[in-house]
């Protein structure tokens, strides 16, 4: 089992209203210069989310939501320095309730 962390918020600010693609974009050639395996993924709709253990804090998202995951803590910590807009939180997997942490439900609209 593994510790994922991340940051949350509504789809559109992740992706349209805030530079994230600029500054994961900049990330990606950094792990590369470095030798580094990618640790960080920016998921449309994280299933994760609507997980049972995440289920009370995750209601602040707004739906449709989006988020930044990533095994290094220290890399969401800046995101939501950078972001500041945006829910910050981890959670373990695989687990029962999470079995995939990089899943995505085209379908969520609604917290």
């Amino acid at each position: 089992m593994s510790t994922y962390y991340y940051v949350a918020a509504s789809e559109a600010f992740l992706t349209a209203e805030e530079p994230l693609e600029e500054v994961l974009k900049e990330r990606a050639r950094y792990y590369a210069e470095q030798g580094k395996s990618i640790d960080f993924w920016l998921l449309r709709r994280p299933a994760f989310l609507n997980s049972a253990e995440l289920q009370a804090t995750a209601q602040a998202v707004p739906r449709p939501a989006a988020a930044v995951v990533s095994t290094d803590s220290k890399f969401i910590e800046f995101m939501k320095l950078r972001l500041e807009y945006v829910l910050k939180g981890s959670f373990e997997a695989p687990s029962a309730s999470i079995t995939d942490p990089l899943a995505t439900d085209p379908l969520a609209t609604e917290p």
